[in-house]
């Protein structure tokens, strides 16, 4: 479903979607195999919370 908000007017990547490609990323590329800084797992931390509220946002939408 199309966001009605152009991209250029708020910024933000268009759909909830996009969001969530985001946040997998930065997740992916914040991977480490040996231990996370306490720094480090708050940011994780953050972005696996934002993730559940995307994907719960997502749900509602469908």
């Amino acid at each position: 479903m199309p966001n009605p908000v152009p991209a250029t007017a708020s910024g933000l990547p268009v759909t909830l979607h996009e969001i969530r490609d985001c946040l997998v990323l930065a997740l992916d590329a914040t991977e480490k195999r040996r231990g996370y800084t306490l720094t480090e797992r708050e940011a994780r931390s953050y972005m696996r919370s934002a993730l559940r509220r995307v994907d719960r946002l997502a749900e509602a939408r469908a």
